[in-house]
């Protein structure tokens, strides 16, 4: 059986997080993969707001906004009202999480060389590969390439689920 490309995506981030959450275990550091993005945006100024950081980071603000929220009971980063517009929060990196940034430096020295490592066993560069995907799905989403797919199809939609009574 064929995996479709969902079924590969998945493996391939098991495959790459659980090794870099192990590099992560064997470096002594109580550290999730997901947080990098965040770290690396809170690394680039002192105080942040969650849209600095989800642009910076390039993720969704709900995916900062969740991210942040474990940080924050990891004791990494901490949030405070800003003195200027009290909506508006700003995250910040504990003690804790300042003292990290070093040896995840080292981390990730070593990810980027392994990462160097796997782009030079394959016949294309894989980030190149991603940064197209996600290029051509900003251009046109998944979402609008299926229903084409099933406007091609002619098949007509399935009635609506009427919940049991």
């Amino acid at each position: 059986m064929t995996s479709s490309l969902g079924t590969q995506l998945r493996h391939l981030i098991e495959l790459l997080d659980g090794a870099v959450a192990a590099a992560y275990v064997d470096a002594g550091l109580a550290y999730r993969p997901r947080y990098t993005p965040v770290m690396r945006a809170l690394m680039q100024q002192e105080w942040a707001t969650i849209g600095f950081i989800a642009d910076a980071a390039g993720i969704s603000q709900p995916a900062a906004t969740q991210t942040i929220g474990l940080m924050i009971k990891d004791g990494l980063v901490c949030v405070e009202a800003s003195a200027t517009d009290g909506r508006q929060k700003l995250i910040s990196l504990t003690q804790q999480g300042r003292e990290l940034v070093s040896p995840l430096t080292v981390c990730w020295q070593a990810t980027a060389a392994a990462a160097a490592s796997l782009e030079a066993e394959l016949p294309c560069p894989l980030a190149a590969i991603l940064d197209s995907a996600i290029d051509a799905l900003s251009a046109k989403s998944y979402g609008a390439r299926i229903r084409e797919a099933r406007a091609d199809l002619d098949v007509a939609p399935a009635p609506p689920v009427r919940p049991a009574k």
